[in-house]
Protein backbone atom coordinates (compact mmCIF):
# COMPACT_ATOMS: atom_id res chain seq x y z
CA UNK A 1 0.00 0.00 0.00
CA UNK A 2 1.69 2.86 -0.75
CA UNK A 3 2.47 5.65 1.74
CA UNK A 4 0.80 9.32 1.56
CA UNK A 5 2.69 12.83 1.68
CA UNK A 6 1.08 13.19 5.18
CA UNK A 7 2.32 9.95 6.61
CA UNK A 8 5.72 10.66 5.17
CA UNK A 9 5.67 14.43 6.99
CA UNK A 10 4.22 13.06 10.27
CA UNK A 11 7.42 10.17 10.51
CA UNK A 12 9.60 13.32 9.36
CA UNK A 13 8.62 15.63 12.07
CA UNK A 14 8.73 12.72 14.62
CA UNK A 15 12.58 11.44 13.52
CA UNK A 16 13.41 14.97 14.15
CA UNK A 17 11.96 15.52 17.31
CA UNK A 18 13.86 12.58 18.28
CA UNK A 19 17.31 13.31 16.84
CA UNK A 20 18.81 14.28 19.73
CA UNK A 21 16.74 12.57 22.73
CA UNK A 22 14.82 13.29 25.20
CA UNK A 23 15.57 16.69 26.98
CA UNK A 24 14.28 19.68 28.86
CA UNK A 25 11.49 20.41 26.15
CA UNK A 26 10.48 16.54 25.00
CA UNK A 27 9.56 13.82 27.01
CA UNK A 28 8.16 10.03 25.48
CA UNK A 29 6.08 8.05 26.94
CA UNK A 30 4.70 4.27 26.27
CA UNK A 31 1.11 4.96 26.52
CA UNK A 32 -0.27 1.94 24.74
CA UNK A 33 -3.59 1.63 25.85
CA UNK A 34 -3.99 4.33 28.65
CA UNK A 35 -3.00 7.72 29.54
CA UNK A 36 0.09 7.76 32.09
CA UNK A 37 -0.02 9.33 35.47
CA UNK A 38 3.38 10.38 35.03
CA UNK A 39 1.83 12.84 32.11
CA UNK A 40 0.87 15.40 34.06
CA UNK A 41 3.44 15.84 36.16
CA UNK A 42 5.50 16.96 32.50
CA UNK A 43 2.59 18.93 32.13
CA UNK A 44 3.36 20.40 35.28
CA UNK A 45 6.80 21.08 34.28
CA UNK A 46 6.67 21.77 31.21
CA UNK A 47 4.30 24.70 31.69
CA UNK A 48 6.06 26.15 34.51
CA UNK A 49 9.66 26.43 32.62
CA UNK A 50 9.95 26.70 28.85
CA UNK A 51 7.08 24.63 27.43
CA UNK A 52 7.81 21.48 25.22
CA UNK A 53 6.24 18.29 23.51
CA UNK A 54 5.28 15.06 24.65
CA UNK A 55 4.87 12.17 22.19
CA UNK A 56 2.59 9.05 23.80
CA UNK A 57 3.06 5.64 22.16
CA UNK A 58 6.99 6.19 22.45
CA UNK A 59 9.10 3.50 23.85
CA UNK A 60 12.74 4.55 25.54
CA UNK A 61 15.84 2.10 26.32
CA UNK A 62 17.80 4.06 28.64
CA UNK A 63 20.30 1.91 28.43
CA UNK A 64 21.30 2.74 24.10
CA UNK A 65 23.91 4.86 23.89
CA UNK A 66 23.17 5.72 20.49
CA UNK A 67 20.41 7.80 20.50
CA UNK A 68 19.47 6.75 16.74
CA UNK A 69 18.89 3.05 18.32
CA UNK A 70 17.24 4.32 21.35
CA UNK A 71 13.56 5.16 20.40
CA UNK A 72 10.81 2.79 19.30
CA UNK A 73 7.76 3.41 17.92
CA UNK A 74 5.02 1.33 19.32
CA UNK A 75 2.39 3.67 18.93
CA UNK A 76 -1.01 3.60 21.08
CA UNK A 77 -4.28 1.47 20.56
CA UNK A 78 -6.90 3.60 20.48
CA UNK A 79 -5.54 7.65 19.91
CA UNK A 80 -9.46 8.60 20.17
CA UNK A 81 -9.86 7.45 23.21
CA UNK A 82 -6.59 8.76 24.60
CA UNK A 83 -7.32 12.30 23.60
CA UNK A 84 -10.54 12.11 24.93
CA UNK A 85 -9.42 11.19 28.27
CA UNK A 86 -6.60 13.97 28.04
CA UNK A 87 -9.40 16.23 27.38
CA UNK A 88 -11.82 15.47 30.13
CA UNK A 89 -9.09 15.05 32.83
CA UNK A 90 -7.86 19.09 31.15
CA UNK A 91 -11.58 20.58 31.50
CA UNK A 92 -12.56 19.07 34.89
CA UNK A 93 -9.81 20.76 36.90
CA UNK A 94 -9.43 17.99 39.29
CA UNK A 95 -6.48 16.82 38.01
CA UNK A 96 -4.52 20.15 36.98
CA UNK A 97 -4.71 23.72 38.15
CA UNK A 98 -5.22 24.88 34.62
CA UNK A 99 -5.72 23.95 31.02
CA UNK A 100 -3.42 26.07 28.96
CA UNK A 101 -3.91 24.17 25.66
CA UNK A 102 -5.73 24.39 22.58
CA UNK A 103 -7.62 22.21 19.95
CA UNK A 104 -4.53 22.43 17.55
CA UNK A 105 -1.99 21.14 20.65
CA UNK A 106 -3.09 17.79 20.75
CA UNK A 107 -2.96 15.64 17.77
CA UNK A 108 -2.10 12.27 15.92
CA UNK A 109 0.34 11.52 13.33
CA UNK A 110 1.33 8.20 11.79
CA UNK A 111 4.64 6.70 11.93
CA UNK A 112 4.60 3.94 9.72
CA UNK A 113 0.96 2.79 10.51
CA UNK A 114 1.21 3.53 13.60
CA UNK A 115 -0.66 6.22 15.99
CA UNK A 116 1.44 8.70 18.30
CA UNK A 117 -0.34 10.94 20.21
CA UNK A 118 1.70 14.34 20.03
CA UNK A 119 1.13 17.39 22.96
CA UNK A 120 2.30 20.31 22.59
CA UNK A 121 2.79 22.15 25.99
CA UNK A 122 2.88 25.99 26.05
CA UNK A 123 5.10 27.74 28.76
CA UNK A 124 2.62 29.33 30.87
CA UNK A 125 2.40 33.35 31.55
CA UNK A 126 3.20 34.82 34.82
CA UNK A 127 -0.21 35.33 35.40
CA UNK A 128 -1.00 31.31 35.17
CA UNK A 129 2.01 30.06 37.05
CA UNK A 130 2.13 28.00 39.13
CA UNK A 131 0.42 25.14 37.17
CA UNK A 132 0.20 21.89 39.57
CA UNK A 133 -1.80 18.76 39.31
CA UNK A 134 -3.60 17.04 42.22
CA UNK A 135 -4.66 19.88 43.72
CA UNK A 136 -1.88 20.08 45.93
CA UNK A 137 0.33 23.27 45.35
CA UNK A 138 3.73 23.08 47.25
CA UNK A 139 3.89 18.83 46.33
CA UNK A 140 2.34 19.39 42.73
CA UNK A 141 4.03 22.01 41.39
CA UNK A 142 7.08 20.16 39.16
CA UNK A 143 9.98 22.07 36.83
CA UNK A 144 11.70 20.66 33.70
CA UNK A 145 15.95 20.11 34.21
CA UNK A 146 17.35 18.33 31.37
CA UNK A 147 15.14 15.14 30.99
CA UNK A 148 13.37 14.97 34.10
CA UNK A 149 10.24 15.99 36.13
CA UNK A 150 11.44 17.35 39.47
CA UNK A 151 9.33 19.27 42.23
CA UNK A 152 9.43 22.60 42.09
CA UNK A 153 11.78 24.11 45.41
CA UNK A 154 9.15 26.22 47.42
CA UNK A 155 11.09 29.44 46.78
CA UNK A 156 10.38 29.34 43.14
CA UNK A 157 6.91 28.28 43.83
CA UNK A 158 6.06 31.51 46.29
CA UNK A 159 8.12 33.89 43.90
CA UNK A 160 5.60 32.42 41.03
CA UNK A 161 2.88 33.69 42.81
CA UNK A 162 4.25 36.65 43.84
CA UNK A 163 4.86 37.45 40.16
CA UNK A 164 1.22 36.56 39.38
CA UNK A 165 -0.10 39.64 41.44
CA UNK A 166 -0.33 42.70 38.46
CA UNK A 167 0.25 44.67 41.14
CA UNK A 168 3.81 44.02 41.84
CA UNK A 169 6.11 43.02 45.12
CA UNK A 170 7.42 46.63 46.09
CA UNK A 171 3.98 47.76 46.90
CA UNK A 172 3.94 45.62 50.21
CA UNK A 173 2.91 48.16 53.52
CA UNK A 174 5.89 47.84 55.93
CA UNK A 175 4.27 48.07 59.34
CA UNK A 176 6.04 49.92 62.11
CA UNK A 177 8.68 51.44 59.41
CA UNK A 178 7.75 55.24 58.94
CA UNK A 179 9.95 58.10 57.88
CA UNK A 180 12.62 57.85 60.88
CA UNK A 181 13.91 55.27 58.72
CA UNK A 182 13.99 57.26 55.73
CA UNK A 183 18.18 58.61 54.95
CA UNK A 184 17.07 62.33 54.30
CA UNK A 185 20.03 62.86 52.16
CA UNK A 186 19.43 60.47 49.95
CA UNK A 187 15.92 61.41 49.56
CA UNK A 188 17.16 64.62 48.92
CA UNK A 189 19.55 63.77 46.27
CA UNK A 190 17.00 62.27 44.65
CA UNK A 191 14.80 65.57 44.72
CA UNK A 192 17.30 67.52 43.02
CA UNK A 193 17.22 64.98 40.42
CA UNK A 194 13.71 64.96 40.26
CA UNK A 195 13.80 68.69 40.08
CA UNK A 196 15.59 69.15 37.29
CA UNK A 197 13.80 66.46 35.70
CA UNK A 198 10.64 68.09 36.24
CA UNK A 199 11.08 71.73 36.14
CA UNK A 200 7.26 72.61 36.51
CA UNK A 201 6.41 69.78 38.93
CA UNK A 202 3.52 70.32 41.30
CA UNK A 203 5.14 67.05 43.23
CA UNK A 204 8.13 70.05 43.86
CA UNK A 205 6.27 71.88 46.59
CA UNK A 206 5.16 69.13 48.69
CA UNK A 207 6.89 68.00 52.03
CA UNK A 208 9.34 64.89 52.29
CA UNK A 209 5.81 62.45 53.00
CA UNK A 210 3.67 64.05 50.62
CA UNK A 211 5.84 63.40 47.76
CA UNK A 212 7.03 59.45 49.09
CA UNK A 213 3.24 59.16 48.95
CA UNK A 214 2.86 60.29 45.12
CA UNK A 215 5.60 58.10 44.12
CA UNK A 216 4.22 54.94 45.99
CA UNK A 217 7.05 54.67 49.04
CA UNK A 218 4.79 55.86 51.51
CA UNK A 219 1.15 54.54 52.44
CA UNK A 220 -1.69 54.37 54.68
CA UNK A 221 -3.31 51.41 54.79
CA UNK A 222 -6.91 51.61 54.42
CA UNK A 223 -8.17 48.58 56.27
CA UNK A 224 -6.47 49.65 59.50
CA UNK A 225 -5.61 53.15 59.54
CA UNK A 226 -1.69 52.53 59.60
CA UNK A 227 0.92 54.39 57.62
CA UNK A 228 4.02 53.63 56.68
CA UNK A 229 7.04 52.99 53.79
CA UNK A 230 6.11 50.75 51.37
CA UNK A 231 8.71 47.88 49.89
CA UNK A 232 9.89 50.72 47.57
CA UNK A 233 10.04 53.44 49.83
CA UNK A 234 12.70 51.67 52.45
CA UNK A 235 14.81 49.84 49.52
CA UNK A 236 15.13 53.42 47.84
CA UNK A 237 15.70 55.75 50.27
CA UNK A 238 16.35 53.78 53.42
CA UNK A 239 18.82 54.50 56.14
CA UNK A 240 21.07 50.90 56.12
CA UNK A 241 20.31 49.45 59.38
CA UNK A 242 16.74 49.57 58.74
CA UNK A 243 16.97 48.07 55.05
CA UNK A 244 19.02 45.46 56.60
CA UNK A 245 16.93 44.94 59.58
CA UNK A 246 13.91 43.93 57.03
CA UNK A 247 15.71 42.61 54.13
CA UNK A 248 18.59 40.65 55.46
CA UNK A 249 18.26 38.49 53.23
CA UNK A 250 19.63 41.43 50.16
CA UNK A 251 23.13 42.19 49.21
CA UNK A 252 24.26 44.64 47.13
CA UNK A 253 28.04 44.66 45.59
CA UNK A 254 30.00 45.87 43.02
CA UNK A 255 33.53 44.52 42.25
CA UNK A 256 35.73 46.02 39.62
CA UNK A 257 38.42 44.00 38.25
CA UNK A 258 39.64 45.47 35.29
CA UNK A 259 43.23 47.04 35.13
CA UNK A 260 44.47 44.97 37.47
CA UNK A 261 47.95 44.76 38.28
CA UNK A 262 50.33 41.60 39.47
CA UNK A 263 48.64 39.48 41.72
CA UNK A 264 45.24 42.13 42.78
CA UNK A 265 42.09 40.41 43.33
CA UNK A 266 39.93 43.86 42.15
CA UNK A 267 40.75 47.33 41.47
CA UNK A 268 37.71 49.06 43.40
CA UNK A 269 34.78 47.27 45.33
CA UNK A 270 31.46 48.87 46.78
CA UNK A 271 30.17 46.95 49.17
CA UNK A 272 28.36 48.19 52.52
CA UNK A 273 31.07 48.87 54.83
CA UNK A 274 29.63 51.73 56.71
CA UNK A 275 30.68 54.68 54.89
CA UNK A 276 27.58 55.19 52.62
CA UNK A 277 23.60 53.91 53.69
CA UNK A 278 23.31 51.17 51.58
CA UNK A 279 20.03 51.64 50.10
CA UNK A 280 19.15 51.17 46.08
CA UNK A 281 19.18 54.52 44.85
CA UNK A 282 23.07 55.70 46.57
CA UNK A 283 23.92 51.88 45.23
CA UNK A 284 22.86 53.51 41.53
CA UNK A 285 24.33 56.79 42.10
CA UNK A 286 27.79 55.57 43.12
CA UNK A 287 27.93 52.48 40.91
CA UNK A 288 27.07 53.81 37.48
CA UNK A 289 30.04 56.76 37.54
CA UNK A 290 32.27 53.70 37.65
CA UNK A 291 30.94 51.18 35.67
CA UNK A 292 30.58 53.49 32.78
CA UNK A 293 33.95 56.57 32.86
CA UNK A 294 36.11 53.99 30.33
CA UNK A 295 33.62 53.49 28.19
CA UNK A 296 34.27 55.16 24.63
CA UNK A 297 33.36 58.77 24.33
CA UNK A 298 33.31 60.67 20.77
CA UNK A 299 33.56 64.08 20.56
CA UNK A 300 30.02 65.40 20.07
CA UNK A 301 28.93 68.91 20.71
CA UNK A 302 25.19 70.08 21.44
CA UNK A 303 25.57 74.14 21.03
CA UNK A 304 28.63 74.87 23.24
CA UNK A 305 28.25 71.90 25.63
CA UNK A 306 30.23 68.59 25.18
CA UNK A 307 27.62 65.85 24.40
CA UNK A 308 28.42 62.90 26.88
CA UNK A 309 25.33 60.75 27.26
CA UNK A 310 26.46 58.40 24.50
CA UNK A 311 23.91 55.37 23.45
CA UNK A 312 26.28 52.88 25.12
CA UNK A 313 26.16 54.89 28.57
CA UNK A 314 22.47 54.98 28.35
CA UNK A 315 22.32 51.36 27.36
CA UNK A 316 24.47 50.75 30.87
CA UNK A 317 21.89 53.03 32.74
CA UNK A 318 19.01 50.95 31.27
CA UNK A 319 20.52 47.73 32.12
CA UNK A 320 21.26 48.21 35.82
CA UNK A 321 17.88 49.87 36.23
CA UNK A 322 16.27 46.66 34.93
CA UNK A 323 18.42 45.01 37.00
CA UNK A 324 16.84 46.78 40.18
CA UNK A 325 13.18 46.76 38.40
CA UNK A 326 13.15 42.81 37.60
CA UNK A 327 14.76 41.62 40.73
CA UNK A 328 12.98 40.01 43.35
CA UNK A 329 14.37 41.58 46.53
CA UNK A 330 12.38 38.23 48.78
CA UNK A 331 14.16 35.63 47.59
CA UNK A 332 16.11 33.85 50.56
CA UNK A 333 19.48 34.95 49.07
CA UNK A 334 18.95 37.73 46.74
CA UNK A 335 22.17 39.63 45.49
CA UNK A 336 22.30 42.45 43.37
CA UNK A 337 26.00 42.29 41.65
CA UNK A 338 27.46 44.30 39.31
CA UNK A 339 31.24 43.57 38.17
CA UNK A 340 33.31 45.20 35.77
CA UNK A 341 36.19 43.40 33.47
CA UNK A 342 38.35 44.48 30.71
CA UNK A 343 36.28 42.99 28.25
CA UNK A 344 32.47 43.14 29.91
CA UNK A 345 30.16 44.06 32.38
CA UNK A 346 28.16 41.45 34.43
CA UNK A 347 24.74 42.59 36.06
CA UNK A 348 23.09 40.06 38.49
CA UNK A 349 19.75 39.98 39.88
CA UNK A 350 17.53 37.83 42.06
CA UNK A 351 14.61 35.83 40.65
CA UNK A 352 14.08 33.93 37.35
CA UNK A 353 12.48 36.24 34.30
CA UNK A 354 8.81 36.44 34.16
CA UNK A 355 8.65 36.72 30.25
CA UNK A 356 10.30 34.03 27.63
CA UNK A 357 13.61 35.10 27.07
CA UNK A 358 12.27 35.70 22.98
CA UNK A 359 10.25 38.18 24.23
CA UNK A 360 11.87 40.20 26.23
CA UNK A 361 14.88 40.68 22.98
CA UNK A 362 12.29 41.40 20.46
CA UNK A 363 10.83 44.16 23.12
CA UNK A 364 7.58 45.64 23.46
CA UNK A 365 6.30 44.56 26.76
CA UNK A 366 7.67 45.04 30.14
CA UNK A 367 6.56 43.30 33.44
CA UNK A 368 8.70 44.54 36.31
CA UNK A 369 8.41 42.99 39.69
CA UNK A 370 8.89 46.68 40.93
CA UNK A 371 6.67 49.19 39.69
CA UNK A 372 7.02 51.51 42.02
CA UNK A 373 10.56 51.34 41.50
CA UNK A 374 9.80 51.47 38.00
CA UNK A 375 8.08 54.45 38.28
CA UNK A 376 10.75 56.46 40.85
CA UNK A 377 13.90 55.87 38.15
CA UNK A 378 11.61 57.35 35.18
CA UNK A 379 10.97 60.01 37.07
CA UNK A 380 14.47 60.96 36.67
CA UNK A 381 15.24 59.69 33.23
CA UNK A 382 16.41 56.17 33.92
CA UNK A 383 14.33 53.42 31.85
CA UNK A 384 12.45 53.12 29.29
CA UNK A 385 8.63 52.82 28.66
CA UNK A 386 6.38 49.90 26.76
CA UNK A 387 9.48 47.39 26.97
CA UNK A 388 11.92 49.28 25.11
CA UNK A 389 14.62 48.83 27.73
CA UNK A 390 16.64 45.67 26.04
CA UNK A 391 16.16 46.55 22.61
CA UNK A 392 17.97 49.80 23.42
CA UNK A 393 20.69 47.71 25.00
CA UNK A 394 20.84 45.61 21.70
CA UNK A 395 20.56 48.78 19.26
CA UNK A 396 23.47 50.67 21.41
CA UNK A 397 25.73 47.70 21.29
CA UNK A 398 25.26 46.66 17.69
CA UNK A 399 26.04 50.10 16.84
CA UNK A 400 29.58 49.24 17.97
CA UNK A 401 29.61 46.36 16.46
CA UNK A 402 30.03 44.51 20.17
CA UNK A 403 29.06 41.29 20.52
CA UNK A 404 25.48 40.83 21.28
CA UNK A 405 24.40 41.31 25.04
CA UNK A 406 23.51 38.18 26.82
CA UNK A 407 20.83 37.59 28.95
CA UNK A 408 20.81 33.66 31.14
CA UNK A 409 18.66 32.61 33.60
CA UNK A 410 20.49 30.46 36.27
CA UNK A 411 17.31 28.54 37.89
CA UNK A 412 19.55 26.76 40.31
CA UNK A 413 21.10 29.95 41.82
CA UNK A 414 17.55 32.20 41.37
CA UNK A 415 19.15 34.54 39.75
CA UNK A 416 19.59 35.99 36.12
CA UNK A 417 22.61 37.41 34.72
CA UNK A 418 23.43 39.87 31.72
CA UNK A 419 26.82 40.04 30.18
CA UNK A 420 27.37 42.89 28.45
CA UNK A 421 30.75 41.94 26.36
CA UNK A 422 32.51 45.35 25.10
CA UNK A 423 34.35 43.32 22.29
CA UNK A 424 34.28 43.69 18.98
CA UNK A 425 32.63 40.69 17.03
CA UNK A 426 34.52 40.26 14.20
CA UNK A 427 37.82 40.37 16.40
CA UNK A 428 36.33 37.94 18.71
CA UNK A 429 35.38 35.76 15.70
CA UNK A 430 39.05 36.12 14.29
CA UNK A 431 40.63 35.21 17.59
CA UNK A 432 38.44 32.27 18.33
CA UNK A 433 38.53 30.89 14.98
CA UNK A 434 42.65 31.19 15.26
CA UNK A 435 42.02 28.82 18.28
CA UNK A 436 39.52 26.51 16.94
CA UNK A 437 42.04 26.43 14.10
CA UNK A 438 44.88 25.16 16.29
CA UNK A 439 42.01 22.91 18.23
CA UNK A 440 40.89 21.32 15.02
CA UNK A 441 44.51 20.47 13.83
CA UNK A 442 45.09 18.81 16.79
CA UNK A 443 41.87 17.19 17.98
CA UNK A 444 40.16 16.31 14.86
CA UNK A 445 40.72 13.35 12.36
CA UNK A 446 42.71 15.02 9.43
CA UNK A 447 40.14 13.81 7.24
CA UNK A 448 37.20 16.23 8.02
CA UNK A 449 37.53 19.44 6.07
CA UNK A 450 35.59 22.22 7.59
CA UNK A 451 34.48 25.02 5.18
CA UNK A 452 35.05 28.53 6.49
CA UNK A 453 31.50 29.17 7.24
CA UNK A 454 31.86 26.20 9.59
CA UNK A 455 34.97 27.29 11.09
CA UNK A 456 33.01 30.53 11.79
CA UNK A 457 30.11 28.52 13.64
CA UNK A 458 32.87 26.93 15.79
CA UNK A 459 34.23 30.24 16.79
CA UNK A 460 30.82 31.39 17.74
CA UNK A 461 29.89 28.64 19.45
CA UNK A 462 33.35 28.61 21.33
CA UNK A 463 32.99 31.84 22.48
CA UNK A 464 29.18 31.60 23.78
CA UNK A 465 28.35 27.56 23.98
CA UNK A 466 24.10 28.41 24.73
CA UNK A 467 24.11 30.64 21.25
CA UNK A 468 20.64 29.50 20.08
CA UNK A 469 20.06 28.85 16.09
CA UNK A 470 18.18 31.91 15.47
CA UNK A 471 20.63 33.75 16.96
CA UNK A 472 23.56 32.20 14.81
CA UNK A 473 21.40 32.67 11.83
CA UNK A 474 21.25 36.65 12.95
CA UNK A 475 25.52 36.82 13.41
CA UNK A 476 26.21 35.39 10.18
CA UNK A 477 22.90 37.21 8.72
CA UNK A 478 21.67 33.70 7.42
CA UNK A 479 19.05 31.64 7.01
CA UNK A 480 18.07 29.56 10.07
CA UNK A 481 17.55 26.53 7.72
CA UNK A 482 21.41 26.85 6.38
CA UNK A 483 22.30 27.10 10.26
CA UNK A 484 20.64 24.13 11.07
CA UNK A 485 22.47 22.26 7.41
CA UNK A 486 25.74 22.90 9.08
CA UNK A 487 24.85 22.40 12.56
CA UNK A 488 23.81 18.71 11.36
CA UNK A 489 26.68 18.41 9.30
CA UNK A 490 29.13 19.27 12.34
CA UNK A 491 27.37 17.03 14.51
CA UNK A 492 27.07 14.02 12.33
CA UNK A 493 31.46 14.05 12.05
CA UNK A 494 31.18 14.76 15.62
CA UNK A 495 33.00 18.04 15.58
CA UNK A 496 30.43 19.37 18.09
CA UNK A 497 27.92 17.72 20.49
CA UNK A 498 24.68 19.15 21.90
CA UNK A 499 23.52 18.91 25.67
CA UNK A 500 20.21 20.15 26.83
CA UNK A 501 17.12 21.81 24.98
CA UNK A 502 17.17 23.48 21.96
CA UNK A 503 16.13 27.15 23.86
CA UNK A 504 18.31 26.01 27.14
CA UNK A 505 21.19 23.58 26.30
CA UNK A 506 24.40 24.36 25.26
CA UNK A 507 27.12 22.99 22.43
CA UNK A 508 30.16 21.18 23.45
CA UNK A 509 32.96 21.57 21.15
CA UNK A 510 34.24 17.70 20.95
CA UNK A 511 37.64 17.68 22.17
CA UNK A 512 38.79 14.29 21.60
Amino acid sequence: MATNNAEIDDKKYIDQLLANGERVTLECKRARKDVPHSLWETYSAFANTDGGTILLGVDEDLKEKDISKRFNIIGVEDAAKIRTDIWNTLNSREKVSSNLLRDEDINTLSYDGKDVVVIHVPRATYEERPVYINNNLMRGTYRRRHEGDYHCPEPIIRMMLRDACDDGNDRMFLEHYTLDDIDIPTLEAYRNMFRVANLEHVWNGLDHKEFLKQLGGYTVDRASGKEGLTMAGLLMFGKGLPVRERFDNLRMDYIDKSNLVGDQRYSDRLTYDGTWENNLFNFLRLVLPRLTRDLPRPFKMNGIVREDDTPQKKAVREAFTNMIIHADMMIGSGLLRVEKYDDRFVLTNPGLLKLPLEQIYAGGESKARNQRMQHMLRMIGYGENLGSGFPLILNAWHERHWLKPQLIEQPELMQVKLELKIVNAETSIRSQMGQINEQINEQINEQIKLSERQRTILALISDNPSITLPQLANELSMSESTIRRELDLLQKDSVISRQGSRKSGRWIVVKN
